[in-house]
């Protein structure tokens, strides 16, 4: 009943990102059906490791974004956005253990041995910044609850590419590779709850605010496009690691 609002005025804005995130270049490689176990795991590794840049703010953001709301009279969606930032704080800590796990599962098998702090260590990519960027900016901006958008896109990923993630790990490398996977596990299965209610908050945002609904359609749109490129840091970082194990 409340679908409409979203599917006018916000998804024609992600439609085409969203087409990458089911078909592009980095996805398709890695849910091949011949993808080299080896790429499979090093990408893990990398995500996981240059993940926790990306995760360990997030609960700040979304209650700033959820007071920035408040502040400008967006009441109801500010105080669900402060009440789900609670939800998300430390997650960036099972990023951490998981890069650990892998990388011990990784030196036990494969070359060229790592160091999981040193990957932890590691700068950020473009993407990485750009994806902070993008928070600030939001939290900052005339419309804050724009912040809902970026939920909706990154959450949504949980829901519609990590379970196809998730089997096709569990086919290539094992089904005890999920013990090292702590964060994509957990976030798949908290995920889907979190989307619908970013759903409900956008179409309640888009209702109150449709002179907004442009900026909040393309803020979930450039937060997707960078997670993607992020993905693609990831791929490029674990080919570097197979070709040194050439070398």
């Amino acid at each position: 009943m409340s679908k409409p609002l979203v599917d006018s005025q916000y998804l024609p804005h992600v439609i085409d990102v969203r087409h990458v995130l089911a078909s592009g270049p980095h996805v398709t490689t890695l849910l091949d059906p011949n993808v080299d176990p080896a790429l499979l795991e090093g990408f893990l590794i990398q995500l996981c490791a240059l993940g926790v840049y990306m995760t360990e703010p997030v609960d700040g953001w979304i209650r700033r974004a959820g007071e920035s709301c408040v502040r400008v009279g967006l009441e109801e969606v500010g105080k669900q956005l402060i009440t789900h930032a609670k939800h998300e704080a430390g997650h960036h800590l099972m990023m951490v253990e998981d890069t650990k796990s892998l990388v011990a599962g990784w030196n036990k098998r494969r070359m060229p041995k790592l160091d999981a702090e040193q990957l932890l260590a590691q700068a950020p990519t473009p993407a990485m910044e750009e994806y902070r960027q993008i928070h600030e900016e939001t939290i900052n901006s005339a419309m804050p609850g724009a912040q809902v958008a970026i939920e909706y896109e990154i959450e949504n990923l949980s829901v519609v590419f990590a379970p196809r993630l998730i089997e096709q790990c569990k086919r290539v490398l094992g089904p005890d590779v999920m013990n090292s996977l702590t964060f994509i596990k957990e976030h798949v299965e908290l995920d889907v709850g979190h989307t619908a209610l970013n759903e409900i908050m956008l179409n309640k945002l888009l209702g109150q605010a449709p002179e907004h609904a442009a900026t909040i359609g393309k803020t979930g749109a450039r937060a997707l496009d960078i997670y993607l490129r992020f993905y693609g840091d990831c791929m490029e970082k674990a080919k570097r690691m197979l070709q040194a194990a050439a070398a």
